[in-house]
């Protein structure tokens, strides 16, 4: 490559150069990690006052992060365990409002918007109250427990107005956006499989999580935590790993199989797959709970007129000794496309026109006078180009560091409230990536195909 064109490709700030033209453009030099942009930047505007219902790990990252976006405050948080008053009130001021019902909370006329980040048996529950009392919503994922309750929450956000955002903040990494601009573009050719995994190692990773000192029937409203689960002695243990359980959770399917199904879903604008099947084993976690710790599913998806038919294979294991990893991968016909966090690489190697001689070939079979007159055939039949094996090309594509998709995910929501964006990640959008993620559950349990529905979001 001239070192012109070198300094060129290296000042671009797109991938425009890089993929208008055939797929033999040159890429990159190996080394080079092109960064990634926001669209946008969080600029303040008119204020929001947001409350937290649910302050566990992941409601308070989640209010940590909201806070970050301009313009935003904390109005409350709603919580079952004590402990987590004192600690909310330690980060935000001793003056906190903070409240067991959450139903108090959703009266008070001066909060926005609400983050849900309850066990998911609460998720429709709360959600369809907070918008009945004209609260903006951001629910964590998995959207609902079960597939059924989404159809009543899809109802409701329609029937209020009100912005609903499903809490998968991978959708809004600006990594994704250009993985979805690349592969849109045709750089890897037909998409045929997708690969995901989530694997761990570790007790807190496989949800073994710490349980407070001070947790007892007086510190934590046992009773409101089962909702309508159902009714059994009070246990901490159930209270603080609730994702063990199916009475609370959706297992590793729909708190990690979902994050994959929504960011293949958001790359490839798809609405679902259409035949699932999962199978797995209680392989170390041998802890009381009574979901699988190794899950693996197969998911068909069928052809759409924004891609051709494929199948998507998903892994999550909390006994990988080898330390854990988390990549998606998209193979094409021409390459790949490995995600993982706010990072990706494209690799892309195009098959010569000429077939090939030799190796697996049935011309190892041929006798000394066949392959001589066949060599000639071939030859005569594709030019030198044609039989050149193609170098293949890597490219490597990272955002800023410090960069935070679930802030860009908050922003999204506010603008969305403000008027200025739409939802990506709305209702719809969150049962269509829930629903397959807990037909897995269906699958597993049932040991079976499930059939799904990707445009009326059901099982048939």
């Amino acid at each position: 490559m001239p070192a012109s064109r070198r300094r060129f490709l290296r000042r671009l700030g797109g991938t425009a150069a890089l993929f208008s033209g055939p797929l033999g453009a040159i890429a990159l030099d190996d080394e080079q990690v092109r960064l990634l942009r926001p669209e946008h930047r969080h600029a303040a505007a008119d204020r929001i006052r947001v409350a937290g219902i649910g302050m566990g790990l992941m409601g308070f990252g989640d209010m940590q992060a909201a806070l970050k976006v301009p313009g935003i405050e904390i109005a409350g948080v709603c919580d079952l365990y004590d402990g987590h008053f004192e600690k909310a009130r330690e980060l935000w001021g001793a003056d906190l409002y903070c409240t067991r019902d959450y139903r108090e909370l959703l009266e008070r006329k001066d909060i926005d918007a609400v983050i849900i980040a309850t066990p998911d048996h609460w998720h429709d529950h709360i959600s369809i109250a907070a918008m009945r009392k004209g609260k903006h919503v951001y629910c964590e994922k998995p959207m609902v427990q079960h597939w059924e309750e989404g159809h009543a929450v899809i109802e409701e956000q329609k029937r209020s107005g009100k912005v609903y955002t499903v809490g998968s903040q991978g959708v809004s990494s600006v990594a994704l956006a250009e993985a979805k601009k690349i592969i849109q573009s045709g750089a890897i050719g037909e998409l045929n499989l997708i690969e995901a995994v989530n694997d761990r190692y570790g007790a807190l990773g496989a949800w073994q999580y710490s349980i407070p000192l001070d947790a007892s029937p007086k510190t934590l409203d046992w009773d409101r935590f089962l909702g309508d689960a159902p009714s059994r002695p009070y246990d901490p243990v159930r209270f603080f790993r609730w994702r063990n359980y199916q009475d609370y959770g959706t297992g590793v399917a729909g708190d990690l199989f979902v994050h994959l199904i929504s960011a293949v879903h958001h790359a490839l604008d798809t609405p679902g797959p259409n035949r699932i099947f999962s199978s797995g084993s209680l392989s170390l976690w041998k802890d009381g709970r009574d979901v699988p710790d190794v899950l693996t599913a197969i998911m068909d998806y069928p052809a759409t007129q924004s891609h051709g038919a494929f199948q998507m294979q998903l892994r999550v294991n909390f006994a990988d000794g080898s330390g854990g990893s988390n990549r998606t991968r998209f193979y094409g016909s021409e390459g790949m496309i490995e995600w993982g966090g706010d990072r990706f690489t494209l690799r892309r190697q195009k098959l010569p026109k000429a077939p090939g001689i030799g190796g697996w070939d049935t011309w190892n079979v041929f006798s000394s006078a066949q392959q001589k007159a066949y060599q000639e055939w071939y030859n005569a039949k594709y030019s030198e180009e044609d039989r050149r094996r193609n170098q293949p090309e890597e490219t490597r594509y990272a955002a800023p560091q410090g960069y935070d998709a679930r802030v860009d995910h908050f922003a999204n929501f506010f603008e969305a409230i403000r008027g200025g964006r739409p939802v990506v990640e709305d209702a719809t959008f969150g049962l269509r990536a829930a629903g397959p993620a807990v037909a897995c559950n269906l699958s597993y349990f049932k040991r079976k195909v499930i059939n799904w529905d990707p445009v009326g979001m059901r099982v048939k």
